[in-house]
C-alpha cells in the first residue's frame, strides 16, 4: 500500500511537471513570435498566451487534486491509528500543492507577456 501511494505521488508529480513544461514551451514560442512581429492591438498570439496561462493553472490544479485525494485519505487513516504520524501526513499532503504554485507562477509570467492594447 505504501509503495502504491508513493508511486502515485511520483507519477502525479511527473505528469504535472510534464504538462507544465509542454504548455510553457508552446506559449513561450507563441509569445516570442508575437513580440517579433510587433503588431499592435489584440491578436491570435495574445489569445493563445491567455489560454496557456489558464491551462497552466487548470491542469496543475487537476493533477494536484488527483494526487492529493489519495494522499489525504491515507494521511487521515495513518493519523487515526497513530497520532504521531501527523507531521509526516502533513508534509505528504503539502508536496503535491507545490505543483499548483509552479502553475500559478507560470500563469503570472505568461500574463505579463500579453501585449498591451
Amino acid at each position: 500500500m505504501k509503495s502504491k501511494l508513493a508511486n502515485r505521488l511520483v507519477l502525479t508529480t511527473i505528469l504535472g511537471m510534464a504538462a507544465f513544461v509542454a504548455v510553457a514551451d508552446f506559449v513561450a514560442a507563441q509569445a516570442e513570435e508575437e513580440h517579433a512581429a510587433a503588431e499592435t492591438g489584440p491578436s491570435r498570439g495574445a489569445g493563445l498566451i491567455a489560454i496557456g496561462a489558464g491551462l497552466a493553472v487548470g491542469l496543475t490544479g487537476i493533477g494536484t487534486g488527483h494526487g492529493e485525494k489519495d494522499i489525504g485519505a491515507a494521511a487521515v487513516g495513518a493519523m487515526a491509528e497513530d497520532p504521531a504520524m501527523f507531521g509526516r501526513g502533513l508534509i505528504m499532503t503539502v508536496i503535491p500543492e507545490t505543483i499548483v504554485i509552479f502553475g500559478l507562477v507560470m500563469a503570472i509570467l505568461l500574463w505579463l507577456r500579453i501585449p498591451a492594447v
